[in-house]
């Protein structure tokens, strides 16, 4: 017995030894884990609360925006960038916010509100199809090369059929027919790429709207 609780001395002296030695680090590191986690479930509090908030404003812009009051949309899309940049209401609200401005003959502010979605809005899918908004924008304004500008970098699948068709509608309106041609044909190749799940768009007669365009430029010279 005696043998036994000489052991368990020792064992425990080894225990205030390696404690003298580590313990600091030890106490160290779980605190460091305690206020990681506290500021994980803080992090994630905050981020539910702005979605709510931001929610709350996305609805009542799309209120303002069925009573065509392009005032009080210009004033809850920026409170959107403002205050939820970091929620997808955000990039919502700007294209939703630049709609109105257009039916309304704002373009200059929906050229505002397209060209921060195409830059900062949290879903890809929400940039790329500010991008697209805004490069028909500035063609309609004939600002052509600054159109093709924004449709430079290469999109993801579903969009590139219209970024390809929308390069040959800017080239068109430039008279380069042969370059226009090419782009559609660019257009009807990726739209053929398209998925199964994406089929629908060839059956609704969008290539036939393509191969139209494309067709209507006359042979390339």
């Amino acid at each position: 017995m005696a043998a036994y609780d000489l052991e368990e001395q020792e064992q425990l002296d080894e225990l205030k030894t390696w404690w003298k030695m580590y313990g600091n680090l030890v106490t160290g590191l779980l605190l460091v884990v305690a206020l990681a986690m506290a500021g994980w479930q803080g992090w994630n509090w905050w981020q539910r609360q702005q979605a709510v908030q931001a929610s709350a404003t996305f609805a009542n812009l799309q209120a303002a925006a069925m009573k065509r009051d392009a005032k009080r949309v210009r004033e809850l899309a920026g409170e959107l960038v403002d205050k939820y940049s970091v929620t997808a209401y955000a990039g919502m609200g700007a294209l939703l916010a630049a709609r109105v401005q257009v039916d309304t003959g704002d373009a200059r502010n929906a050229r505002v509100q397209l060209a921060w979605a195409a830059e900062n809005a949290t879903d890809p899918g929400l940039r790329e199809l500010a991008r697209l908004r805004l490069a028909t924008l500035l063609l309609d304004e004939k600002s052509y090369d600054d159109a093709l500008k924004q449709l430079a970098a290469e999109p993801a699948a579903p969009f590139a059929p219209r970024f390809a068709e929308l390069r040959g509608d800017i080239l068109a309106a430039q008279g380069k027919a042969a370059e226009a041609r090419v782009a559609y044909d660019s257009a009807l190749t990726k739209l053929a790429a398209l998925s199964k799940d994406d089929e629908a768009r060839q059956r609704s007669g969008y290539k036939d709207v393509i191969e139209a365009k494309r067709d209507a430029l006359g042979a390339a010279k």
